[in-house]
């Protein structure tokens, strides 16, 4: 069913690989295919894909490819619904995800779950809404800050398996939920850019220091 709820830390439909964080959300804000989707956390592979906001036509293309690939396979593909990456990610998702019964994509706000940000996003939010889950530890209405978009990162990595990361400059806001993904012991990938492009300055950062080629 597509319809708003929330769940606490006590419930049993509470995210398990949410508990391994050091401050998991006390209470999850839920809207979309909610029971579907916390299912899905629960039981299938979860992999997060993440990157810049500006992405060259490369980094979406590779951005879809991987989260088609991911979806084709059966893992739960997660991101941010950010514009760029992230939105080529649950886009491709839902994509190929199109007419299954269950989930495909699973976006995590750094707003109220029903909070349309950003408004470029409006029409994925409407199928998100009818094919994936919305989450958020924000309360309904609460705006987004710049602030709170690295608490989402934290739960996005909390939530994942692994990280792809796609497309980033050295200070990629992604690079704060690949930087939580290592501290909770999860694989890190890094999709290889064109050498001396700004673009490929944080994949090939990761790569570098050992991380696993995507």
């Amino acid at each position: 069913a597509a319809y708003p709820a929330v769940i606490t830390w006590a419930d049993a439909s509470y995210p398990p690989q949410l508990r391994e964080l050091p401050d998991p959300p006390p209470a999850l804000y839920l809207r979309g295919k909610v029971e579907a989707g916390l299912g899905a956390l629960a039981r299938r592979h979860v992999v997060a894909v993440v990157g810049s906001r500006s992405p060259s036509a490369y980094g979406r293309e590779m951005a879809r490819a991987i989260a088609r690939d991911l979806t084709a396979a059966g893992v739960l593909v997660i991101s941010g619904l950010a514009l760029g990456i992230d939105a080529a990610v649950h886009e491709a998702a839902l994509d190929a995800g199109r007419g299954a019964r269950t989930v495909a994509t699973v976006a995590v706000l750094g707003c109220g779950a029903d909070v349309e940000h950003p408004r470029g996003n409006r029409r994925l939010f409407a199928r998100l809404r009818e094919g994936g889950l919305l989450v958020s530890e924000f309360h309904w209405g609460v705006e987004a800050r710049p602030w709170r978009f690295p608490a989402r990162n934290r739960v996005m990595a909390g939530l994942s398996e692994a990280v792809v990361a796609v497309e980033g400059a050295e200070r990629s806001g992604a690079l704060i939920t690949a930087r939580y993904a290592l501290d909770l012991g999860r694989d890190v990938l890094a999709v290889p850019g064109e050498a001396g492009r700004r673009l490929s300055a944080w994949p090939h950062r990761l790569l570098r220091q050992g991380e696993a080629l995507c």
